[in-house]
């Protein structure tokens, strides 16, 4: 995946989210941001990606936001692995 696809859905992500009344607060407390810094930081490709990483932390989100935006349920991970920072992901 490009990296210009992948700051698209997370965009499309980070718009979900702050159109959630639920997730939004929960995304904001787990990132130590506040609702008004959103649009700010929208287009920093590592803030885009603390948005993919929150959403695939669960599988009901990420159908939720798949389903809204026609998309393949994988695609916010593909999207999450082609921003900076993936690369230090470690498993073991």
């Amino acid at each position: 995946m490009s990296p210009d696809l992948a700051q698209t859905i997370a965009l499309q992500a980070l718009g979900w989210l702050a159109s959630n009344e639920e997730l939004c607060p929960l995304f904001l407390g787990s990132t130590g941001g506040a609702f008004d810094e959103l649009r700010a930081r929208a287009t920093d490709p590592a803030f885009q990606a603390s948005v993919l990483e929150f959403l695939t932390m669960d599988d009901a989100w990420v159908i939720a936001f798949c389903d809204a935006h026609d998309m393949k349920y994988n695609q916010p991970l593909m999207a999450r692995y082609a921003l900076p920072g993936a690369e230090a992901v470690h498993w073991t």
